[in-house]
Formats: structure tokens, C-alpha cells, sequence
């Protein structure tokens, strides 16, 4: 009698929690924005994400723009906060980086952080707070709130299951995280293309038509920055390294954002975790086939780290500031990485004319990154010496020493004189495995 009994209580409290739960899921009434704070108080939904975006857009033009990257299975936009200094014209060899977040419906805390995020970048610029102002004045800032808006909508708040799976992935059932093209694969165009879902056909059109340089994935379930690759080409579940050619560079570019972390650097926070410094290799933690982090560092010449911000994927509003607490320094610290290495651009020495679709690398490090449609290049690197090397159909190889000092830039235009005929000297990309 008494098991009955218990089962019956814990039956109508689990009826009362989805209740409760469930409410969260209506439409919200949207309002008039308040832009004077950063709000905290509860998870945006998607009305309230373009009330935002739109009404930061409005009262500040000249520092904040929105737009849609696509739609989702719903029909529901894919929406992007830009902010930056003069937004409506990126300055020449000013660097784009990127925030996305909520891929996985379910993991809700890098929602509220770019949220949170826009909101701040707006207020300290105002307010002419040295450090944004000094980003904003120098980076072009786009923020995606949420990859999987339909996702995120069918997610329920308080449920920090690592393993639950409601709104995890889009409303077609597939996990946006598995489907992007994997390098391992005959990389023909129908392959490229084909079995994509519209957010991610959106999202790839929006890294490969936009010069990113540095990138931010956030995810939850686990506490730790995870960076390429996370694929491997026998795809083995786990603890198999797979290294990029800028190995160092990524360990460098996930221990920033671990270590101005209030507790990422730990390593041990959720149960199962044990990342010394609060990093690891994405393959070496788990293969993930078809991921948007390879995706970028492949195809789109941005350097892209996954953030696990959290142990519980949704937890409950009231954790919102200490979430906010926690990762605040390290979400501006890992945009400020983005001014490092050596940028530049390339013409033609005769003519003048700006050079779309070269190749620059280092010869020291096989991967190229490749010029935008202004020529320009940005090329991260740690400091040290290195030989820049520029390549393209119809052009002499260009070579240039440079010398990279820690926390700072360096500019580097490169020039390349035409050839008649030749063998082009090309260096991709190769793992140091």
C-alpha cells in the first residue's frame, strides 16, 4: 500500500512540475523593450529575441543592425544582432567574429548569454566603457541567439537531464549538430548539399559569404571548451585525438575562454568531467561526424570553439545571473583573440586591383585562409616568426617574413605580380597527427 501510495504522490507531482513547466512554453505577451539594463530575469523566447533585436536596431542605427540568415523547419527567422561602430560599413580589415548559440534547443544557457551579451555591448558603448568601446571600434559583432529557434520552443525549462532529449534537435528530428559536411566524405557538390537541414543550408551560406575569423559554439550539458577537430576518419566514439594544423592555436583559444571563466578552468564540474584546464580536444572527448565546429575551420576559414557552458541544459531563470557571472569575462576576452596573428590584404603589383580567392598560409603551418571579396585576409597565429605565403591562378607565389608580438596585429599587404603559365604552389590544409 505504501509503494502504491508513493507512486501515485510522485505521479501527480511529476503532472504538477509538467504544468508548471508547460507554461513556460506559451506565447509571451511582448511589450515595450527595456534597452536601460541587461535583462536576466527570464529565458527569452523567440517573439521576445526579435522584439529585442528589432528595438536595439531602432534606437541605436548607427551601432546595431538585424537581420535573418534563413528560416527554420517553422518558418521561424534565424535572427543575428550585429553591433559594431558605424555598423551599416565594415572598415577595411576590420575582423568579423561570431557568437552562435542553441543549436541544441535543449541547451538554453548560450541563449540567454548572447542575448545578455547584445544588450551589454549596447550599454558599456553608450557609456563609453574603454574596453567595448576599443572592440566595437575595431570588430564587426554578430550574434546569433538561437540556431534551433523551433527546438527551443519545444524545450522545457528546469529539465537538466544531460540526456533528455526534448528540443534537442530541429522539428524534422535531426540533430543540426551531426548534419553539416564532414571532411572525410567525397567532397562532391551533391554531398555538399545534399540531406542538409534549411537551418543548416542557412547557416553554411552565412559562413561561407561572410569572412569570419573567429567563432564562438554554445552548447551546455557539460562545463568545458572543446575545440577541433571533433571528427575523426574512423570515427571512434572517443579518446582519440584529432588534430588541426593550428593545434596550439585552438589549445590557446579554449584555455582563454576556460581560464576567465569563473569555474570552466576546474575541469571536473558536472559528473564525468575531468578536462585538465577546462579543455580537450573535441574528437579526443567524443566524435561528432558532420559538426558546424570542422565545418568553419574547413570551409570557412574562421576558427570556431565550443563553449559547454552548463551542467543542467535548461536550468531554471533564477540562474541566469551567476550564468552570466560566470562567462561574462571570458565571452569578451575570446572576441579580443580575434586581434592577433597578422591581417592584411593582397592586389595585383601592377594594377592595384584588390585579389579575391587567394590562398594565404604560413609556410610553417599548412592551412590556408583565403582572401574576401575586398582581398583582405586574416590570418590568427601565436607570436613567433613566420613566412606568409600568398597563391592563386595566374600569380607568382608572394612571400613575406613577419614577426608576431604577443597581443597585438600585425599589418601585412602583399603584392603578386602576374606569371604567364606555371605550376602553381598551393599548401592545404593537414592534420599533425
Amino acid at each position: 500500500m505504501a509503494a502504491k501510495v508513493a507512486f501515485w504522490l510522485a505521479l501527480i507531482s511529476l503532472l504538477n512540475l509538467g504544468k508548471g513547466l508547460s507554461t513556460s512554453r506559451k506565447r509571451p505577451l511582448v511589450g515595450a523593450v527595456d534597452l536601460s539594463k541587461v535583462d536576466l530575469s527570464h529565458h527569452y523566447h523567440y517573439e521576445e529575441v526579435e522584439a529585442l533585436s528589432k528595438a536595439l536596431a531602432s534606437q541605436h542605427p548607427e551601432l546595431v543592425q538585424h537581420y535573418s540568415v534563413g528560416k527554420s523547419v517553422q518558418g521561424r527567422d534565424l535572427l543575428v544582432i550585429k553591433i559594431s561602430e558605424n555598423v551599416a560599413q565594415r572598415g577595411e580589415c576590420e575582423p568579423m567574429v561570431k557568437y552562435v548559440a542553441n543549436m541544441h534547443g535543449d541547451e538554453t544557457v548560450g541563449r540567454a548569454l548572447v542575448v545578455a551579451l547584445a544588450q551589454y555591448l549596447v550599454l558599456a558603448y553608450q557609456r563609453g566603457d574603454p574596453r567595448v568601446v576599443k572592440l566595437l571600434n575595431t570588430t564587426e559583432v554578430h550574434l546569433m541567439p538561437s540556431m534551433n529557434p523551433d527546438g527551443f520552443e519545444k524545450a522545457l525549462e528546469g529539465v537538466c537531464d544531460p540526456y533528455g532529449r526534448s528540443g534537442r534537435e530541429n522539428a524534422h528530428n535531426v540533430d543540426l549538430n551531426r548534419n553539416f559536411p564532414s571532411q572525410w566524405k567525397k567532397l562532391t557538390e551533391e554531398y555538399l548539399y545534399s540531406n542538409r537541414e534549411p537551418e543548416t543550408l542557412a547557416v553554411m551560406g552565412w559562413i561561407l559569404h561572410n569572412p569570419f575569423v573567429l567563432s564562438g559554439n554554445l552548447h551546455g550539458g557539460s562545463v568545458v571548451a572543446s575545440y577541433p577537430f571533433d571528427d575523426t576518419p574512423v570515427h571512434q566514439d572517443c579518446c582519440l585525438e584529432s588534430k588541426t594544423p593550428d593545434e596550439k592555436l585552438f589549445h590557446h583559444l579554449a584555455s582563454v575562454y576556460a581560464s576567465n571563466h569563473l569555474t570552466m578552468f576546474r575541469g571536473n564540474l558536472c559528473p564525468g568531467d575531468n578536462f585538465q584546464g577546462g579543455v580537450t580536444n573535441g574528437a579526443f572527448w567524443y566524435d561528432v561526424e558532420g559538426g558546424m565546429q570542422d565545418f568553419n575551420y574547413i570551409f570557412g576559414s574562421c576558427s570556431e570553439v565550443t563553449f559547454e557552458l552548463s551542467c543542467c541544459k535548461y536550468p531554471a531563470a533564477s540562474e541566469l545571473p551567476q550564468e552570466w557571472a560566470n562567462n561574462k569575462e571570458s565571452l569578451l576576452a575570446f572576441m579580443e583573440q580575434v586581434h592577433m596573428g597578422v591581417k592584411g590584404t593582397v592586389e595585383d603589383a601592377d594594377t592595384g586591383e584588390r585579389l579575391k580567392g587567394i590562398y594565404v598560409s604560413v609556410e610553417e603551418i599548412h592551412y590556408n585562409v583565403t582572401t574576401s571579396e575586398q582581398g583582405e585576409y586574416w590570418r590568427l597565429l601565436l607570436p613567433g616568426e613566420y613566412t606568409l605565403l600568398a597563391t592563386g591562378y595566374g600569380y607568382e607565389a608572394a612571400r613575406q617574413k613577419v614577426v608576431v608580438v604577443n597581443g597585438t596585429v600585425s599589418r601585412v599587404d602583399l603584392k603578386m605580380k602576374r606569371e604567364a603559365a606555371g605550376e602553381l604552389e598551393l599548401f592545404f590544409f593537414q592534420s599533425n597527427d
